[in-house]
């Protein structure tokens, strides 16, 4: 019985109140800041700050992610689209229709994912129509993570509003 009551509370869908859910979060939002377009960010440091064979092998990672993003939205765009929005939808009809707070925690996480997937992608259509080279490069990828972290904190400020409200209305604390 000891084994049982152990597996499911480690195990709980109740999301807001537990752990895991919470560094999930911080690991989501910390690794989608320092990925931008499939790069890591601390390349565009060393690209800037040295120049020479880093600033080239940043802009052919570069344009190797983006070449491949864009082939992958120009085959496969729409069906991408239409799954994503079945799956958010069916998400929020759960969770916020239906009151599932395991649906609206996996919503609170994928719909602003989707959203950092469409700036990465506007990023990357700006990159190959304008194609930029050294500081225009840089200043563009860091604009990119800018949007992500703006988008990041706004997204982590609202999970955290709502699982308080949902832990303090159902009752976890008391």
């Amino acid at each position: 019985m000891d084994l049982f009551q152990t597996l499911t509370e480690m195990i709980d869908l109740r999301s807001f109140s537990n752990l895991w859910y919470w560094i999930a979060l911080a690991v989501m939002w910390s690794t989608a800041s320092h990925w931008i377009l499939g790069v890591p960010f601390d390349m565009v440091h060393r690209a800037r700050k040295n120049g020479g064979q880093s600033a080239e092998d940043l802009e052919d990672l570069v344009r190797i992610n983006v070449n491949r993003m864009l082939y992958v939205v120009q085959m496969a765009g729409l069906w991408i689209l239409a799954i994503a929005c079945f799956v958010l939808s069916s998400l929020a009809t759960l969770g916020f229709g239906l009151d599932v707070e395991f649906a609206q925690a996996v919503f609170l996480l994928l719909f602003p994912m989707a959203t950092v997937g469409l700036v990465n992608l506007a990023t990357a259509r700006s990159i190959r129509l304008n194609e930029p080279q050294g500081d225009a490069l840089y200043r563009r990828l860091a604009t990119c993570r800018f949007a992500i972290q703006i988008i990041g904190m706004i997204s982590i400020f609202v999970t955290a509003m709502w699982g308080m409200y949902q832990n303090l209305r159902l009752g976890v604390f008391g």
